[in-house]
């Protein structure tokens, strides 16, 4: 996705949370509104990674790592071209990851403590390769901003459910205020949902070329899919306005290419890999390294079984529907 329909799509977000200071103080609100926006986008600018980070309970790993994660994100960032992100570990048994950070100078990788234990030490490195591709792309400004605007705006609807609109300047009546409210917070998770899903399959792309492996990352995310599917992730289920920003759809129930996905089909990136694969002449060898394993907080839950590394078998047909053909 080019960076002019990004903004153009920021700004629809924009526009929305401005509609809706509107229709609750009118004019008057809208220019409350706009000020609200502005420093909003300020403050998410600084502080978004934080509060993202904070928000899952984020441990950061320092250099002395037993797990080997440190290293392993300094050697992928040095093939990208990256100075070397922070390091972060999140304490749940759900597969998952995600890269948060203004620029690549101050990003932040966060890997959970399920992924550790379930992936193979190649699987791991195509997880860390798209995140680090996020990065590059600095995808991870744009992510984590809209997170908030998507929240701030189902926040904004619910306080005019209780307050409704301005008596004097709300053209809409209560009918059109009404639905105003439902429709702003759906408006703005399609937005959200379309920035998400576009910049998923550039960073497969980008990632795997970082790894040297699509396939690795292809084996990854079908075994992420899997895991996110039988395991909550209860601070992203109390928080959905951040599952846009992670590999895999950590939320149950919203695993395929629809309307309301926040990503498109893993069996979809899955193929598009594949397709990468064969153009690369990948054939997914593995280098023998050992399993990734992360610390076991005392009194985590349990982890997902980890089962033996396979991965996907090349497909040497040329798919129709890539994103990348």
């Amino acid at each position: 996705m080019g960076y002019v329909k990004t903004g153009m799509l920021m700004a629809a977000v924009t526009a929305l949370f401005l509609g809706l200071g509107y229709l609750l103080g009118g004019s008057t609100g809208m220019v409350i509104a706009l000020a609200i926006a502005a420093a909003m986008n300020l403050f998410s600018y600084w502080n978004s990674d934080k509060m993202v980070l904070r928000m899952h309970n984020a441990q950061p790993i320092g250099p002395r790592d037993p797990s080997g994660l440190t290293e392993l994100v300094a050697g992928l960032a040095r093939n990208a071209g990256l100075p070397m992100p922070a390091v972060y570990l999140i304490d749940t048994p759900q597969p998952n990851a995600f890269a948060t950070g203004r620029n690549p100078e101050n990003a932040a990788v966060a890997v959970t403590t399920g992924l550790m234990r379930v992936l193979s030490r190649e699987e791991l490195s195509g997880v860390v390769a798209h995140e680090l591709a996020h990065i590059k792309n600095r995808d991870t400004l744009i992510m984590t901003i809209t997170a908030t605007f998507a929240g701030a705006i189902s926040m904004l609807a619910n306080f005019a459910l209780f307050f409704g609109g301005s008596r004097d300047e709300n053209r809409l009546g209560i009918v059109g205020t009404l639905a105003m409210m439902f429709l702003a917070p759906l408006a703005a998770s399609l937005v959200q949902m379309a920035i998400s899903r576009t910049r998923e399959y550039a960073a497969d792309k980008q990632g795997a070329q970082i790894c040297g492996h699509p396939l690795w990352l292809a084996s990854a995310l079908q075994r992420i899919q899997q895991g996110a599917a039988q395991v909550d992730n209860l601070t992203a289920e109390r928080n959905p306005a951040s599952a846009h920003m992670f590999i895999i759809n950590p939320l149950h129930g919203g695993g395929r290419d629809k309307l309301f996905s926040t990503h498109p089909a893993t069996e979809n990136r899955v193929a598009a890999l594949r397709e990468l694969a064969v153009q690369m002449g990948d054939r997914g060898e593995r280098s023998g390294a050992p399993r990734a394993t992360a610390p076991r907080p005392a009194e985590a839950a349990s982890p997902l079984q980890a089962r033996p590394s396979s991965l996907p078998k090349v497909n040497r047909q040329r798919d129709k529907n890539s994103p990348w053909t």
